[in-house]
């Protein structure tokens, strides 16, 4: 799929700005190395452990006792080490596995295997420092070191309750040595609050004058970055749902350490988390897991519930995130999420999507059209991002924007470029219906056409009309023959569900896991079903997309309707 172009000028300004971050990081990377910095880190040594940070994340105890027995699964590969192996002397089956490894991820898993879990983790981080414990580029990486930091110091207690005196103080240095070198990472800044808050956390667990500079420096960075990061209604500033909850139990758990410390945070902490809270609970759909929009996954029902646990069960979810264009239409049956608002840009685009007015549709608790899926056609992993790998329109197999690749996105992390500065959203709303505009100009500059999509829910008769349409921006009259640009409306259909053509070759009958019918009935110029992949808790499952196809002029246009209702019977 050919993507979006950047301008001569724009290239040169990212072309110099890799350089920059490039040198940067160059330097950064060496400095780390160095006896220098190993030095600075080293010091000072904690006095014992003074808090028992609390993860909230559930566990999978039955990974625990994998791990106990010598089989690790992680971020679906698979490596058998043994009772008493060591997993880091050894290839990792892929890239995937091996962050996760390094991250230390399954540690709360381990510990839920009682007093042998702990003692095979302490021997496992004791494993990893033989080999890893000084300066190495892939280990100590900022997403890598970030998590293992925040793992560590949840685990500290548990970990070094049955150690010897001489394990247990070199575990506690390593873990202050860690989290030191963690708050002096400048590298990927869209995560330096989540670095920010694994140091506290970190602190928060370490005794003496080592955990209170960590805390001293976490509630400062907190101080400056959360009002950036999390939007006035609670969103992330990646507008990336699963974002937002990862962030909130984090958060959560600094929170909780710093009241055994009895240390406040800043005014910023707590605002921060009841406004996460409140988009996590916007974003959840009828079967207790996130809507799937800009990169982020749908998670799991236990780890939402986990961190609304703090709430009001009788909260109940907004139907807007105006700061960051979300909107939620709900009648008895039917649950839409519409994403009415521009990917983010900058450093907050790393893992953006262009994708603009995409939709997610629940009929009931069954998750039939998914906000994001994979079209099969557009190849590498990156397409994920591409239009037409969500549930929206596009224009002749283009995106409105792409990923970097290559040289700009090793030093400056895979962003956006192109795609729409703005997406319009018009929203009235009554007891009996809902309607819902978005239009946004992405396709602009390459045809002089408009996308606008429409949404009209009847709540009495269950019924979702939609309008896709293609207009020129500027009405003008064209001298010579029409020339008409293709373009594709696609709905990504979730794996559970079943997607089947009619007879006429137009309508598709959808089916939900529960078995309820409903029609997709439209006037496309041709239907089709195709193949697609969705990608769930880093698992991919093949799947299938509606595509509804049509045509579109430069001077008049084009458009398709369509029409979601319940199949009776």
């Amino acid at each position: 799929m050919e993507g979006a172009r950047l301008s001569s000028s724009s290239s040169i300004i990212l072309a110099l700005q890799a350089a920059g971050e490039g040198a940067r990081r160059l330097a950064e990377r060496e400095w780390f190395g160095t006896p220098v910095h190993a030095l600075i880190i080293a010091r000072p040594r904690p006095e014992g452990l003074a808090a028992n940070p609390r993860d909230l994340r559930p566990v999978e105890p039955e990974r625990g006792r994998k791990i106990l027995a010598g089989t690790l699964e992680l971020a679906g590969g698979q490596l058998a080490v043994g009772p008493q192996g060591d997993p880091f002397d050894r290839a990792s089956p892929n890239r995937r596995f091996a962050i996760a490894l390094h991250r230390m991820d399954w540690m709360a898993d381990l510990l839920s295997a009682g007093d042998a879990g702990a003692r095979r983790g302490i021997r496992l981080v004791a494993d990893w420092k033989r080999v890893f414990g000084r300066w190495n580029g892939f280990s100590w990486s900022p997403n890598v070191v970030e998590r293992r930091v925040f793992n560590l110091a949840c685990a500290a207690r548990r970990l070094t309750t049955g150690a010897s005196d001489a394990e247990r103080t070199e575990f506690l240095n390593d873990l202050a040595r860690q989290a030191r070198h963690l708050a002096r990472i400048r590298q990927s800044p869209e995560r330096s609050l989540e670095r920010a808050v694994a140091a506290g956390v970190a602190g928060c667990a370490l005794g003496g004058d080592a955990g209170e500079r960590l805390i001293d420096f976490a509630l400062n960075r907190l101080a400056r970055e959360l009002p950036s990061t999390v939007s006035a209604d609670g969103v992330h500033a990646s507008r990336s749902p699963e974002a937002g909850l990862e962030l909130l139990l984090d958060l959560l758990t600094l929170d909780d350490a710093l009241h055994q410390r009895g240390r406040a945070g800043p005014e910023a902490l707590p605002r921060a988390i009841d406004r996460l809270s409140a988009a996590v609970r916007f974003f959840t759909l009828p079967d207790g897991r996130l809507a799937d929009f800009q990169g982020g996954d749908a998670s799991s029902a236990k780890r939402i519930a986990a961190a609304l646990a703090h709430e009001d069960s009788e909260a109940r979810a907004r139907r807007r995130a105006p700061h960051s264009g979300y909107e939620r239409l709900e009648s008895q049956a039917l649950t839409i999420m519409a994403d009415a608002a521009a990917p983010a840009r900058g450093r907050w685009s790393a893992t953006a999507c262009a994708q603009p007015a995409a939709l997610a549709i629940s009929c009931g608790v069954d998750r039939i059209i998914v906000g994001c899926g994979w079209s099969l056609d557009s190849g590498a992993s990156h397409a994920l991002r591409l239009t037409d790998a969500a549930s929206t329109a596009n224009l002749a197999d283009m995106s409105t924007g792409v990923p970097l690749r290559g040289f700009a996105a090793a030093t400056l992390g895979e962003r956006l470029i192109g795609g729409p500065l703005a997406v319009e959203s018009r929203r009235q709303e009554t007891e009996a219906a809902a309607w819902l505009e978005m239009s946004h100009e992405g396709w602009v500059k390459r045809f002089g056409l408009v996308h606008e999509r429409k949404l009209y829910l009847d709540k009495a008769t269950e019924e979702l009309r939609g309008e896709d349409g293609f207009l020129p921006k500027v009405q003008k009259e064209l001298e010579g023959p029409r020339r008409y640009t293709p373009f594709t409306v696609r709905f990504h259909v979730h794996p559970d569900a079943q997607a089947s053509l009619a007879r006429d070759k137009k309508s598709v009958l959808l089916k939900g896991a529960h078995e309820q019918g409903w029609w997709l009935r439209n006037d496309a110029v041709e239907v089709s079903i195709e193949p697609s992949l969705h990608v769930e808790n880093g698992v991919q499952r093949r799947t299938v997309q509606v595509v509804l196809r049509g045509q579109a002029s430069a001077d008049k246009g084009g458009k398709v309707r369509w029409k979601l209702s319940r199949a009776e019977g």
